[in-house]
C-alpha cells in the first residue's frame, strides 16, 4: 500500500495527489527480508520500515522513496507482483464504479493508516490499486520513481475507456490526466508528462508472461548488463533476452525468486 508518512526530506513530505493519477507501486511477498535483499542486491535499494506497520517497507534510492514491499499475511492479502497504485478521492465510489463496469474489486476498500485502499483486477485480468489519502512525493519518470507503468491488455482503445471511467482521465479536473491515441498504443499524460502507456495484443493464457493482461513496472538503471548478471547471481530469472552491450536504451524483463516480474530499462544517460 502507498507509505503516508513522513520524510527527512522536505521533497518526500506527504502530499495528496491528483485524482485518478499514479501515486505509487507496491509489491506484495511471502518473505519480505529475503525479497529486501534480492532488490539490494540488484537495484541498490535500502530500506525503512513503513508507517502502516511491521509488515510494510519503504525502498529507498538514493535516499529518495521509490516503492514499497509488504509481506503477505492474513491481515493483507494479495498475489505476489508488482502493483501500480492510482490515487482517489474516494475509494469507495471508484470501487463502485469498478464493478459497475464489470471488473472486480478483489480487496477492500479497507483502512490503511491515514488511508483508504483496495485492489481491483480490470475486465482482463489486470491487478492494479486505488488509494485515498496522503501519499510521499514521487512521480512517474521523475526521479528516483519508476521509469514507466505499462499495460498490457487485449485492446488499448477498450482499456482506455474502462479507466477513463473509473478514473475520469481526459476530463476538466484539474491536475487530471489527459490520454492520446499515438502510433497504435494508448499514452497517458499529467502535466505533459507520460505517466502510464497501454498497448494491445495481451493474450490471457499466453506463454510469454509479458504477453499476458497486466500491469509492468520498468525500473531505470544505469548499467543494464551489470543488474541482469546480479539478478541471476541474486536467484532472479531472465524473462526476456539482454540487449547488446553498449546499446543503451533496452530493456530486460525480470522474475525475482518469488516470482514477481518487473522490467529493467536502461537509461545511461540519466544523472
Amino acid at each position: 500500500m502507498p507509505a503516508a508518512e513522513h520524510h527527512a526530506s522536505a521533497s518526500a513530505a506527504p502530499t495528496v495527489p491528483a485524482h485518478g493519477a499514479p501515486c505509487w507501486v507496491n509489491l506484495m511477498t511471502r518473505d519480505l527480508r529475503s525479497t529486501q535483499d534480492f532488490y539490494t542486491e540488484v537495484l541498490g535499494w535500502k530500506f525503512r520500515q513503513g508507517s502502516l506497520g511491521d509488515e510494510f517497507s519503504v525502498a529507498l534510492d538514493d535516499g529518495r522513496p521509490v516503492a514499497g514491499i509488504a509481506q503477505i499475511t492474513q491481515r493483507l492479502r494479495g498475489t505476489m507482483a508488482w502493483t501500480p497504485y492510482f490515487a482517489v478521492d474516494s475509494a469507495d465510489d471508484v470501487a463502485a464504479r469498478v464493478r459497475e463496469r464489470g471488473a472486480t474489486v478483489a480487496v477492500g476498500p479497507l483502512e490503511f493508516g491515514s488511508g483508504r485502499a483496495a485492489l481491483a483486477s480490470d475486465r482482463d485480468g489486470a491487478v492494479f490499486g486505488l488509494w485515498e489519502g496522503q501519499t510521499l512525493r514521487w512521480a512517474v519518470g521523475r526521479a528516483n520513481a519508476p521509469a514507466c507503468l505499462e499495460l498490457r491488455t487485449r485492446d488499448a482503445f477498450a482499456a482506455a475507456i474502462f479507466y477513463a471511467e473509473i478514473f475520469d482521465w481526459a476530463t476538466e479536473r484539474p491536475g487530471g490526466c489527459d490520454v492520446t491515441y499515438e502510433d497504435d498504443q494508448v499514452i497517458v499524460r499529467q502535466d505533459r508528462h507520460i505517466v502510464a502507456t497501454l498497448r494491445g495484443g495481451g493474450v490471457e493464457e499466453a506463454p510469454d508472461p509479458h504477453l499476458r493482461p497486466r500491469w509492468h513496472v520498468h525500473f531505470q538503471v544505469r548499467d543494464l548488463p551489470s543488474v541482469i548478471s546480479a539478478a541471476v547471481a541474486a536467484g532472479g530469472t531472465v524473462m526476456s533476452p539482454a540487449p547488446q552491450t553498449g546499446r543503451p536504451g533496452g530493456r530486460s524483463m525480470i522474475c525475482d525468486p518469488h516470482g514477481a516480474l518487473f522490467t529493467v530499462t536502461d537509461t545511461p544517460e540519466n544523472d
